[in-house]
C-alpha cells in the first residue's frame, strides 16, 4: 500500500490511537440477545492490531456514543484503559484524554465515521475514516481505510502507525 509523504509525516508523531466504536470497531450493526442485552461483532484482526499498539507502548482509547456492556467488555479484554462510553459530544472527552495522557493533538490519531466524530477528526494529528462513513466526514480526514469498519479497518490504521511512527519500540 502506497502512503503519501504527508501521511507518513503525520504518522511519525503518533503516540496514541483513539477510536469510535460503532461503524469503526464494528460494522455498525447491533442486535439484542435473549436477555435484552445489545450485542456487536468485533473483528479479531482489529483486536490484534490494538494489542500490538499497546505492546509497543502506544496509548489506545475509545470514545463512543454507545453505552453497551459489550463495548466495555471488549475494551477491558484488549487492555484499552481509556474508555468514554455514552459520549455524544466527543470533543470534551478528547480534551480530557489529552489532559490525562499529557499528549498534544499532533500525537493522537483518531478514527471516526459520523458527524459526532468531526470535531475530534478536525483536531487530531492524524484522522482516518472508513469507506462507508457519512459523506460529511471525508473532508475532515487525512486517510480513508481500504477495509470497512468492523472488518479490519482498525488493524489497517494500527499497522500504519506501527510502520511509520517514530514512537514504535524497536526491539
Amino acid at each position: 500500500m502506497k502512503i503519501s509523504p504527508l501521511i507518513q509525516k503525520k504518522l511519525k508523531t503518533i503516540k496514541a490511537l483513539l477510536l469510535d466504536c460503532d461503524g469503526v470497531m464494528t460494522d455498525g450493526r447491533i442486535w439484542q440477545d435473549s436477555s435484552g442485552e445489545w450485542r456487536r461483532s468485533f473483528h479479531i484482526l482489529d483486536g490484534m492490531g490494538i494489542r500490538m499498539l499497546i505492546k509497543n507502548g502506544f496509548i489506545v482509547g475509545v470514545i463512543t456514543g454507545s453505552k453497551g456492556k459489550d463495548i466495555v467488555d471488549r475494551c477491558k479484554h484488549l487492555g484499552i484503559e481509556h474508555l468514554y462510553p455514552g459520549t455524544e459530544d466527543k470533543f470534551p472527552a478528547y480534551k480530557n484524554f489529552l489532559e490525562k495522557t499529557q499528549l498534544h493533538e499532533k500525537e493522537v490519531a483518531y478514527i471516526g465515521d459520523d458527524i459526532i466524530d468531526i470535531p475530534v477528526l478536525e483536531n487530531a494529528g492524524f484522522s482516518a475514516t472508513v469507506p462507508d462513513a457519512i459523506n460529511d466526514v471525508f473532508k475532515h480526514t487525512h486517510y480513508t481505510t481500504k477495509r470497512a469498519g468492523g472488518y479490519g479497518a482498525v488493524r489497517e490504521i494500527c499497522d500504519l502507525i506501527l510502520k511509520y511512527s517514530k514512537n514504535t519500540k524497536k526491539d
